[in-house]
């Protein structure tokens, strides 16, 4: 069986190559070859790394692999969003989306297969952990969404496309519950020698893993983003129940001391609303005083739909009328518009496929 080298750090593709015999003399510069391949040519088979000799070639072709995961499906939406379902072995699939704008082109990847946390406005919350995604799995992603793009050196590029400008870990998954395939993939994702997005561009959304939101700062440094979603711990503790674990006094702490934030790095906090849940000017209020000092900005996120849902979406009068509250204060608070509704790619749809397939025939 070949190893994957996407995925692995710097530090691990050495050890590979020194594990099947390169002289140690070589392994720097072979490394550095093949990051080159993986990350800043695109290359999917090390039959295309011509920078090596032959029999090079060959003998890594005989361990490694450069290949991509398989794609199960693909859906366009009508608004330009695209997702793809991509599987990585038997029973091991996750959906990632690309959001196109005109400044920007927003890719949101999932860092497990399923949830744990059954957040109960949130469609990926109703699907059981399967299990964390390696590094691998994480950045593969990522390239998936390069190739369709056409982004890769040399390619052409269609005039209906976007950069890939900026990373959301906001799909399937909690971040924090991954730590260490999250934190790896970040590295590679931003190293500047590769696929080189800045960590500025690279946003982590956790639910509040307390405990892990000041090693997030220091291991891996990215944009924070707070699913909050509600203002006091009695309707928290409903619609996300880690909140019972890690109650919303304890989550500010650690925002608070979460290393860089500032004007320039602001957290951003996610706050879905939901028809006569969490969408009174009260809870706006509320919202304000808890962030007070905090550098923030927050995204009111129109409730998404799924079959069997709960709640309905705030009417959109109250969602405007809850950001000229919040805006008032002195906080960006743009209302999200819903992409990529019409095949389930919007924020808190996504779910395997095979899940939803198993599902509709019971």
């Amino acid at each position: 069986m070949t190893t994957p080298l996407i995925g692995l750090t710097r530090e691990g593709l050495a050890a590979e190559l020194t594990r099947i015999g390169l002289p140690a003399k070589t392994v720097k510069m072979r490394a550095g070859q093949l990051w080159n391949a993986a990350y800043t040519r695109g290359q999917t088979s090390l039959g295309e790394t011509t920078t090596l000799a032959k029999d090079l070639r060959a003998q890594l072709d005989a361990h490694f692999t450069l290949a991509r995961p398989e794609i199960v499906s693909e859906q366009r939406s009508g608004d330009g969003t695209r997702k793809w379902l991509l599987r990585f072995a038997p029973g091991i699939e996750v959906e990632t989306v690309f959001i196109p704008e005109e400044d920007r082109g927003t890719l949101c990847i999932s860092s497990q297969v399923g949830c744990t946390l059954t957040c109960r406005f949130c469609h990926t919350g109703t699907q059981k952990l399967v299990r964390n995604l390696t590094a691998h799995e994480i950045v593969a992603q990522v390239l998936i969404a390069k190739d369709a793009l056409n982004e890769w050196p040399g390619a052409q590029r269609n005039s209906d496309n976007r950069l890939l400008t900026n990373i959301v870990l906001m799909g399937m998954g909690e971040p924090l519950y991954n730590f260490e395939n999250v934190r790896d993939a970040v590295n590679i994702i931003a190293d500047g020698e590769g696929l080189s997005v800045s960590k500025r561009r690279i946003t982590l959304s956790t639910a509040g893993v307390v405990p892990m939101i000041a090693r997030a700062g220091q291991e891996i440094g990215s944009m924070l983003a707070i699913s909050l979603h509600a203002v006091s711990d009695d309707i928290r503790d409903v619609i996300v129940p880690l909140n019972k674990k890690y109650p919303i006094k304890e989550l500010l702490a650690a925002v608070r001391a979460y290393p860089g934030l500032s004007n320039a790095r602001r957290v951003t906090w996610e706050y879905v609303m939901l028809k006569g849940v969490n969408d009174s000017d009260a809870d706006a209020r509320a919202l304000v005083r808890l962030i007070a000092g905090i550098p923030s900005k927050i995204n009111l996120i129109p409730f998404n739909p799924w079959p069997g849902s709960p709640y309905e979406c705030a009417d959109w009068a109250r969602i405007e009328a809850f950001g000229e509250i919040v805006n008032r204060a002195g906080y960006a608070s743009p209302i999200r518009t819903p992409r990529g509704r019409d095949i389930m790619a919007a924020c808190g749809q996504l779910k395997s496929e095979s899940v939803k397939r198993r599902a509709a025939v019971r």
